[in-house]
């Protein structure tokens, strides 16, 4: 018993420790000591707090670091405006997409350990993936949609599934704009009830939307990269991001589930003022079956910022290290560039290519939006919104819960924070 108790001690002692050495939260400042203007980052809690008192938005949590120290905290609006619960700094919002950068570093890192790499197939993980189709689709003489499917002319790669360009793509809600998408709507894709193998062999038999490696197409990749993760890993997904970036990086609160004790800290959606409708969201209180690597995820904004200063700080926060600063220079770099079509679906926008899991900029201007060569970032389809940029040496997290603004609400965002900079 002594020596069972004294070993439960030393590995309590051995965490907390981890946790002390690099994952503690980061020191808050005030803003002009890291080269931000306390009044114009006054403007960004101004805007947000308008959003709300015009019920566009339910509430958000808005954190900006720069050069390793938190500068900047707001808090407005409500967790769940119907039982008239204020929003707070630690609650827990449904990530979304920002789930897929957190998979992918989780990939990087089995290729970091020799277990992945990314020309292999597939369908060395998953065989169901070997002879996939291609769909063709027209209109015959009656003026009705037809489909045709021939051969894949290779394999989808698991750098195809980093940077969508495997052919695969969403089906509903998101998108039914062709005969592939009402497929994986009929073999009800979109369902959170799946577990991840399954879903995967499903997804399998559906024909892609184009030839793997020509073109960058936002679909399911990272959900069929999270079952690879598994395979090559030889664990639940859930397990590798817990083991190998969530408890070492000290993100406490962030899983596939938001357990009980938790659940009253979950933000909510709230009535659109214009529509009335409520969006519908994944529902996360109820147990996780599916750990969808492209969508699974719920956090607070602090625990997504751990792991965005991490990607700032070169793959470490503190002495923790999580990935090699070469790989991550690697994944933050343009994998879209040459043959590669971008289409009218391209989501990071002109002057963005993208990576292995990020938006990635590459030119000054073109954007319609601030920022610099370098920089890097992704969002959720709730709302959520993060970037990296290395040039400023920072990091801004937004959480929410509103997904039919979003777009407008990152583009306000960006302009004030870069606003703020003064040196």
């Amino acid at each position: 018993m002594q020596r069972r108790l004294t070993g439960a001690l030393f590995g309590a002692v051995l965490v907390s420790w981890a946790m002390l050495a690099g994952a503690q939260a980061l020191p808050r400042v005030e803003p002009e000591a890291v080269g931000l203007s306390s009044q114009r980052l006054a403007l960004i809690g101004a805007t947000v707090e308008g959003w709300v008192a015009k019920k566009e938005l339910p509430g958000a949590v808005t954190l900006v670091a720069r050069r390793g120290r938190v500068a900047y905290v707001h808090v407005a609006g409500w967790r769940d405006a119907a039982a008239g619960d204020a929003l707070r700094e630690d609650s827990i919002f449904r990530l979304y997409s920002m789930t897929k950068p957190v998979v992918s570093i989780a990939a990087l890192q089995l290729v970091e350990d020799g277990r992945l790499a990314l020309n292999e197939p597939v369908h060395k993980y998953i065989p169901e993936f070997k002879d996939m189709k291609v769909a063709t689709e027209s209109v015959d003489a009656a003026g009705n949609a037809v489909m045709t499917t021939a051969p894949a002319k290779r394999a989808i790669t698991v750098q195809d599934l980093l940077r969508h360009t495997s052919g695969i793509t969403y089906g509903p809600p998101l998108q039914t704009k062709t005969l592939v998408q009402k497929m994986y709507a009929e073999a009800g894709i979109w369902s959170q009830k799946w577990v991840l193998a399954d879903f995967a062999r499903a997804l399998a038999r559906l024909p892609l939307m184009a030839e793997p490696g020509t073109t960058w197409e936002y679909g399911h990749n990272t959900d069929i990269l999270g079952r690879v993760v598994e395979v090559a890993a030889g664990k639940p997904l859930n397990e590798v991001l817990d083991e190998r970036i969530l408890r070492p990086l000290g993100m406490a609160d962030t899983a596939f589930q938001v357990p009980p004790q938790k659940a009253s800290r979950l933000a909510q959606p709230q009535p659109d003022p214009y529509s009335g409708q409520t969006p519908d969201l994944i529902d996360l209180t109820q147990p996780a079956t599916f750990f969808a690597g492209g969508h699974g995820l719920a956090g607070t904004a602090s625990d997504y910022l751990r792991f965005a200063q991490m990607l700032l700080d070169e793959g470490r926060l503190g002495r923790t290290r999580i990935i090699g600063p070469r790989t991550l220079a690697w994944a933050t770099s343009d994998h879209v560039h040459g043959g590669i079509a971008k289409g009218g679906n391209f989501i990071p926008g002109p002057g963005y290519g993208f990576g292995l899991g990020f938006g990635v900029r590459l030119e000054r201007g073109q954007s319609t939006l601030p920022g610099s060569p370098g920089e890097f970032y992704w969002g959720g389809y709730a709302g959520t919104a993060f970037w990296v940029d290395p040039k400023e040496d920072l990091v801004v997290v937004f959480m929410t819960t509103e997904p039919t603004r979003r777009n407008a609400y990152r583009a306000a965002l960006r302009g004030l924070v870069y606003g703020a900079i003064d040196n």
